[in-house]
Parts: C-alpha cells; structure tokens; sequence
C-alpha cells in the first residue's frame, strides 16, 4: 500500500514537473512568436551581400580604407535614401546642431539640404554672412572654393562651409533665374541668431519678426509683446508676425509661439507616425511649450489684447516645418490672415536619436497635421492672400521639388514612390561655368521697399491689398 502510495506520488511529482517543463516550453515559444511579430527579421541575404561588398572594398579597393568611415558612410547613405532631412551626424556634427539650436553657432548662417547632389539653398538665416550676400532659398551650390559638390555628402559640404571667424570661402551658385552662375565671397562668423525682431513700425501697429524656431524663441517673442505693448502705451490695432524664410526649428518653439496668440488648450498640431511615441496632440497648454509646466509660463502674463489685436501672418517659399506650423494654427482658427506666398512644404518631423559612439541619427518618425487634419507635407501653407515680394518667384525651392520627398497621406496617390527626376540646371549652365553673374542684394523687411509688409499693413487697416492673382476671399482678421 505504501509502496503505491509512492508510487502514485512519484508520478504526481512527474506530471507537475512535465507540466512546468511544458509551460515553460511554451511561455518560451509564445515570447519568441511574440518578439518576431514585434520585431521583423533581419534580412540575412541583403545582410550577407553588403558583408560581401564591405569585404570586396577592403581587399580590391584601389587605397586602403577604414573600417569606421565604411561603416559611417554605410549608415549615412542609409539614411539620406530615405528622405531628403533624415541624416547621420557625427560626433563633431551632433554638437554642432546642438549649439545652433541655442541660437550661436560658427559658419556662413545658412539652412541647406542636398539635392541631385548639389547643396540646396533651403533659406538664408537672417542677419549671417550668407544672407548679408544674397543667398536665396532655391540656390544651387556648386563649388565650394575650387572643389565641386558632387560627390561629396551633404555633411561633408558642411564642415567645408564651417571654419575659423574671419576666414573666407567662395561659393559657386546656379539660380534659376539667371543664365550664369555667380559667385560669392562670404566671411566666416560666429553665427549668433537673434530669432525674435521686432518693432513698432508706427503708432499702434506691432512688427514681429521670428528667424528660427529655437530654445527661447517664445520667450523672447514674450519679452518683445510686453516692450512694445509699453513702448505703445495701450493696446495694438494690429500685428504683423514675419515668418518668411524662416526654416523652422523646435517643435515646442512653434507651440510657444502660436500659444502667445491662441485661447488657452486650443490645439495646435497633432502628429501621427508608427511608432506609439510618435502619436502627439500639441495643445497651447505650458505642458506643451515651456519646461516646468505652468510655473516658467511666460505667456501667462500677456495684455489680454494679444489674444485678439488683428494680426497678418508673412509668409514665403523658405517658410518651413514649425513657421508653417504656427502659421497653419493661426489660420485653421481665424486668428489670422495668412499673406504672401505659398510655404515651402515640409509637414514631416524629424526625431534626434543619440548615439552610443556620440554621435547622432536624425530620423523622419511623424508626419504633422494642423488643427483641422491637413498635412502640409509636400504642398505647403497656401495663403489667404497671395502677394509675390516683386522678385522673380521661378527660382523658388519647394518640398515636393526635392527627390525622395514624402508623399502626403491626403493624396490618392499617396502610396505611390515621389518623383525623383533629376533636375538640368547644373547641365544648363556648364557651358557658362566662368561667367559670373552679379549677387543681388536681399529687400530690408518692414521697409518701404516690401511689398508683402505694405500689404499686410493695408490689411491691417482696412484698405485694399493689391494681390499678385485672384486667390480664394479669406477672413480679415477679427477681434472678437
């Protein structure tokens, strides 16, 4: 009897530790199920064939090369494939991006992207060397010094851009609307951004100018309210926000910005990608634009009339990514009066990703979306009022102008690869390679001679605004 008590025991024990065994079996075999239906396996055969050009280069390549600057290049040619703002940054270049978005930085003051494999003018920042020449948003670089841009990555075109203050660079540039190329010589500098201007242009009307979505750029679009709303001794009767040529910057630098002039928990942009993270719905809340929440608000003390003074948003081609975020929150919630000309189009936001090797990956995680769903992805801020600046509008740069650019999700044929055509005017102006045309010098704005401010200004004060097409009857802005 015992003995098969022990017996009966003995396989009690040994079905419990088979069904341990078994349920540990298959809590292993459901974690890997579920790690591969989270994570897609790895591409052995594309893996193996990169080994074997990796292994093919350090063999047969006609000079030895470093292990890291094939891998560095390998990841920078990875990223650049996908979309013309993703990129590596390395070490020195992650620090350098870190700087520039504190507002002082070394080089010419210039905001580029590659295309075609020359370095695009996306827009000159205010107040630099290179906006002091006459850059302009669509230029083309073609030579840096003696060497030509072809062949080299976009980062590497930088850091022959940067250098020591007070040294000098000449830069060869194709503009569309010239029929030879000119030439620039452009001094190096320290690069300090000054991204709020502002001024009282005449009694009761305020002229804010930002030139680059920063750190404190809210806070210092606060300073400058408060200066002028004292200087003028009462309330606005009206406000022109100056966004052109600004090529964006911080996202909660945009917030900010549209907060100072939207209620209080408006939205403001919302944004969607894969990733859970990436999913965003900005509202004009501390929350959303200021460390430390609602006690570092810096808008929270504003004259009341901020909130509904008559306000003119400028805006051009070089207006990109957060300028054409405030100037989509202004204009989806009648706050605003958008005026100029159509917005250069980048509705995609980019995620900084540090490195282990310090050294950084920034990558195209979201698309954004204005308050009332629509993607400015490829298409841009299209004004209330279209006012050209009285230059030659042929030559400006677009995003849906650049290669490998990001279809927007409001198209039908938005799943369909973008157009990658390759453009001829380096081809067209070969032939004309040493002759120069002459640089011209950029408008003041806010002075006489800018157009889209003088019409903004009419506006302002009801009169008539001289529009360069007939375009759709917006809104004037309102006050109440």
């Amino acid at each position: 009897m015992q003995v098969n008590n022990k017996h009966h025991r003995l396989k009690k024990i040994g079905l419990v530790g088979s069904g341990l065994v078994l349920g540990l079996m298959l809590s292993l075999t459901y974690s890997a199920v579920a790690e591969k239906m989270v994570k897609p396996q790895l591409p052995l055969d594309d893996l193996r064939a990169f080994a074997e050009v990796f292994g093919k280069i350090k063999t047969d390549y006609v000079e030895p090369v470093e292990d890291k600057k094939l891998i560095s290049e390998a990841i920078s040619g990875m990223l650049t494939g996908l979309d013309p703002h993703s990129t590596y940054m390395d070490p020195d270049a992650f620090k350098d991006m870190q700087v520039a978005t504190q507002g002082e930085f070394g080089g010419l003051g210039i905001e580029v992207g590659m295309e075609d494999g020359l370095v695009k003018v996306i827009s000159p920042i205010e107040d630099s060397p290179a906006y002091a020449a006459g850059l302009k948003s669509g230029d083309l670089i073609v030579k840096l010094d003696d060497t030509p841009v072809k062949g080299l990555t976009l980062n590497d075109a930088v850091k022959r851009m940067r250098g020591k203050p007070d040294t000098k660079i000449v830069l060869t540039v194709i503009r569309k609307t010239e029929t030879k190329p000119l030439k620039f010589t452009l001094t190096r500098a320290i690069i300090k951004s000054k991204s709020v201007k502002y001024k009282l242009t005449e009694p009761g009307y305020a002229y804010v100018r930002v030139t680059q979505f920063q750190e404190r750029t809210g806070e210092d679009l606060a300073k400058a309210l408060k200066t002028m709303h004292t200087e003028n001794k009462g309330a606005f009767k009206g406000l022109v926000l100056d966004l052109r040529n600004d090529p964006g910057g911080l996202l909660n630098g945009a917030v900010g910005v549209s907060a100072a002039f939207l209620p209080k928990g408006e939205l403001v942009v919302y944004t969607e990608g894969r990733a859970p993270d990436s999913k965003m719905q900005l509202t004009a809340t501390p929350e959303n634009y200021v460390r430390g929440g609602a006690a570092n608000d810096y808008i929270r003390d504003l004259p009341d009339d901020i909130k509904t003074v008559p306000m003119v948003v400028l805006i051009n081609s070089g207006s990109a990514s957060a300028s054409e975020i405030v100037a989509g929150a202004l204009q989806d919630h009648k706050r605003a009066a958008v005026l100029g000309t159509q917005s250069f189009g980048k509705g995609s936001v980019q995620t900084i990703m540090p490195m282990n090797n310090g050294a950084a990956i920034k990558l195209t995680t979201a698309r954004y979306f204005t308050p009332k769903g629509r993607s400015i992805q490829a298409k841009g801020i299209v004004p209330d009022y279209l006012v050209e600046d009285g230059t030659d509008q042929s030559g400006a740069i677009h995003e849906a102008d650049l290669s490998r650019h990001l279809s927007n999700p409001k198209d039908a044929d938005a799943n369909k690869p973008a157009d990658s055509t390759t453009r001829s005017d380096a081809a067209k102006a070969k032939a004309n390679e040493k002759k120069f045309a002459e640089p011209s010098a950029p408008i003041e704005p806010a002075s006489k001679d800018d157009i889209q401010f003088t019409q903004a200004m009419n506006l302002l004060k009801g009169q008539p605004v001289v529009q360069s097409t007939p375009a759709a009857k917006a809104d004037a802005p309102k006050t109440e």
